[in-house]
């Protein structure tokens, strides 16, 4: 039996007959653990089913810390499986739960805004994402360092809705924003990638594929030499982040790149 694989990530939740005393905490680290192994396996109806293992777990011990950092996982998960009606239910449920936590100088809190705007937004809610992603910027502001990798990653998503809101001026200042932040962290490429792929979309958007197809094009050379970048580690991230940025490359009509990308996530994902 793998290392990995628990009793608990497959059997069911306990009678409440059978509860321990409250006070304990879930294992969280080694929740996010096994999640990843899953993802990276592309077994997502295991990831599902262990994810709801611990939000159970974590409500019957009344591990509400524990409980939120479940929540955000799931807001995550469903939100990349495009699972809508699933991800509003966790999302419901962060934010009811972060109310119970009571504070709002904590990264928690931030992250747990950051992770609800996110999933609204890509349920094609952005104006309820925005509000979110005003309070988690307070909040990020006021206690992380200023070169954190949360704010960049808050930078970027806020960019995004600002996008599909067609405040593009403030997008594209978020995103130089986000860049310069993750410059400062180890294996930044990928998300400098993804952002300048962003930008790429935001100058479509606004003004049209001819008008734009220099600088466009500018874009795009500067994500791909990013992926291209060596020493980033090729695991389940980046298997991710390539799959999902080839379809980009292919939609800009860079074939070779589309299919480079394509087939590195495709090699990763058979050595899982």
């Amino acid at each position: 039996m793998s290392d990995y694989l628990k009793k608990e990530d497959y059997e069911e939740p306990c009678c409440p007959l059978q509860m321990k005393k409250t006070g304990e905490r879930i294992p969280m680290m080694r929740v996010i653990e096994t999640l990843d192994m899953y993802q990276d396996q592309k077994n997502f109806t295991a990831a599902e089913r262990h994810l709801k293992y611990w939000l159970e777990e974590a409500r019957r011990v009344h591990d509400t810390q524990g409980k939120l950092s479940v929540l955000n996982e799931q807001i995550g998960f469903y939100r990349k499986q495009g699972q809508k009606t699933e991800c509003l239910q966790a999302i419901e449920g962060a934010l009811s739960t972060l109310k119970e936590i009571k504070t709002t100088d904590s990264a928690i809190y931030g992250t747990t805004l950051v992770n609800a705007a996110t999933g609204y937004k890509a349920c094609g809610m952005p104006e309820e994402a925005m509000p979110l992603y005003r309070r988690a910027q307070e909040a990020y502001e006021a206690i992380l360092e200023p070169n954190d990798g949360r704010t960049g990653a808050l930078y970027n998503n806020m960019a995004l809705a600002l996008t599909e809101l067609k405040q593009y001026r403030e997008a594209e200042a978020y995103y130089f924003k986000a860049i310069e932040i993750m410059k400062h962290q180890q294996y930044g490429e990928l998300e400098q990638a993804i952002t300048y792929l962003n930008l790429a979309d935001l100058l479509n958007d606004e003004i049209g594929l001819l008008e734009a197809d220099e600088k466009i094009n500018e874009y795009v050379h500067l994500a791909y030499d990013l992926l291209d970048t060596p020493g980033i580690p090729r695991n389940g991230y980046y298997a991710f982040v390539a799959e999902k940025c080839a379809d980009v490359f292919g939609y800009y009509g860079f074939f070779v790149m589309k299919n480079e990308l394509t087939e590195r996530a495709r090699e990763i994902y058979e050595r899982a």
